[in-house]
């Protein structure tokens, strides 16, 4: 089912709603008819975006053409590529250079609830607060440090340094199998890929590093934006620079919210990769991928 945003209200006679913060979901059914659409708002701090979708089965009598697909974005990290070891396993290997002893469990357990605690304080790296990613993900590094009983500050610090360059190597990424042919499958097509990623600035460094930066006409990750997915404004900016309406557009991602349901919103084509097979989730098989070798096929039905 093809999705195309109408800004105007209808008449909704069922309807059932979501929250997924900071988007609320509507869906409901159009009256008189089996065809199901579904409402996005997102809230910032000024502003609440509203968007109703309905069926391409709709549009047609509405006469909206559909145009053919001419760019592909991308998200990376759990996409195309996912980190190779443990976070606690490569912070005690660290760690251990620099004559610490730790549990990767332990430092496991304690990143994880450091990671929620600066994502919720300091939102998207704190831009908005005067961080920025390398001092937000030193932080990170030394408060999970010093939770499991690290607490030399020049040590923590030399660590937290260590551990952010480390990141920009290769041999700390696993790209995924599907991932090149995808994108080298996407280029034989004619289309043009672009990058949208809840990310710091080293992504550049890291895409090169694996091989997979050539492919990209541009890059745009959460930091250098300012604003994370799933606020809509991101995509506005990938939009921007694809300079082509959204329904020219398709985007690849893993995440239900941020991916997903935020790119069809904008009345982008988006496509879920669900490389785990949940099929939790309320998504149109025509929607989901299990992997990135089913994915031209599908981009090929947009493209006639």
């Amino acid at each position: 089912m093809m999705l195309v945003p109408l800004f105007h209200s209808k008449k909704v006679l069922s309807s059932s709603t979501i929250w997924a913060e900071p988007f609320c979901v509507s869906f409901g059914f159009l009256p008189e008819s089996k065809d199901m659409c579904f409402n996005v708002k997102h809230e910032s701090d000024t502003n609440l975006h509203s968007v109703t979708y309905w069926p391409l089965s709709l549009s047609s009598h509405l006469g909206v053409m559909r145009a053919p697909l001419r760019w592909v974005l991308w998200d990376v990290k759990d996409t195309l590529l996912k980190v190779r070891s443990s976070v606690g396993e490569q912070y005690c290997k660290e760690a251990e250079r620099m004559g610490l002893s730790l549990s990767p469990v332990e430092v496991d357990a304690a990143f994880r609830q450091v990671y929620r605690q600066y994502s919720s304080r300091y939102p998207n790296y704190g831009i908005s607060q005067g961080l920025n990613g390398q001092s937000w993900w030193r932080g990170v590094v030394r408060d999970t440090l010093s939770q499991c009983g690290a607490q030399e500050p020049e040590l923590l610090n030399t660590v937290a340094n260590n551990l952010y360059h480390n990141f920009c190597s290769a041999d700390n990424w696993e790209v995924f199998p599907d991932s090149k042919k995808a994108l080298e499958s996407c280029s034989s097509l004619g289309l043009k890929l672009g990058v949208v990623s809840n990310f710091d600035n080293r992504l550049e460094a890291i895409l090169h590093v694996c091989g997979l930066l050539s492919y990209f006409s541009f890059l745009i990750t959460s930091e250098e934006a300012g604003v994370a997915k799933p606020s809509p404004a991101i995509f506005s900016q990938a939009l921007q620079k694809c300079g082509v309406p959204a329904d020219r557009v398709a985007h690849i991602g893993d995440h239900y919210v941020n991916d997903y349901l935020t790119s069809r919103s904008m009345g982008i084509h988006g496509f879920l990769l669900d490389r785990h097979k949940d099929g939790q989730l309320d998504v149109p098989q025509e929607h989901r991928l299990s992997s990135l070798d089913e994915l031209p096929s599908r981009l090929q039905q947009h493209m006639n």
